[in-house]
């Protein structure tokens, strides 16, 4: 039976400015600050990766800077594959908003850990449920196309939730309760037609300066 392994991370912290407001799939730009900051948690993810991994980041630059950051930190540089259906969710009419904007124009109450709640679709957006119905089928696309091979995907907050929601048949509430940090890793495996989680948010370990 191949197994697929798929590694998720989500992209690095991003510049103040974008996280002013609900910048949803907006290319906005990763934290310079951060890249010098986080240098530990990029060697971290170097180690954790496979070598011989297909590649693949979203349309957005800040998936693309963090592979590259990445790959300086000591992952020897592969080509990148841009898979768009792991963007980010859109937000409709809300991006660009800043959080005390959009909070007036919710039509149900927001989840516990979240802005918004799991239903709550912006004009001309997405719900998460919306999210959850483009990640799954590129997942599956992606395991039929490369069985048995080692997938690394830059990815979003929401589309790692949703690939997670879709492994384990939650419903986006649950998903929502989901928690998904900048250079984070989480690991799905595709063994035949089942899914198996192996982890969900991993972070590098603490170290002591």
């Amino acid at each position: 039976m191949h197994k697929t392994r798929f590694f998720l991370i989500r992209h690095a912290i991003v510049e103040p400015s974008a996280r002013a407001v609900m910048y949803g799939d907006m290319d906005v730009s990763i934290c310079a600050i951060s890249l010098a900051q986080d240098v530990a948690a990029y060697r971290w993810l170097a180690t954790r990766l496979p070598a011989g991994a297909r590649w693949f980041t979203t349309p957005l630059s800040r998936t693309q800077a963090t592979a590259a950051a990445i790959f300086a930190a000591g992952l020897p540089p592969v080509g990148l594959e841009v898979e768009p259906r792991f963007v980010e969710q859109h937000l409709g009419e809300w991006q660009g908003m800043t959080h005390e904007e959009f909070t007036a124009l919710l039509t149900e109450p927001p989840h516990p850990f979240w802005p918004h709640s799991a239903g709550e679709r912006p004009p001309g957006g997405e719900s998460l449920a919306d999210v959850i119905g483009r990640v799954g089928p590129a997942l599956e696309d992606m395991a039929e196309q490369m069985p048995g091979q080692d997938i690394v995907i830059i990815a979003h907050g929401g589309s790692i939730r949703a690939a997670v929601a879709h492994a384990m048949r939650l419903d986006p509430h649950q998903a929502f309760q989901l928690s998904v940090k900048n250079l984070s890793l989480t690991r799905l495996e595709r063994h035949g037609a089942d899914w198996r989680v192996a982890s969900i948010n991993e972070e590098p370990p603490l170290t002591v300066p």
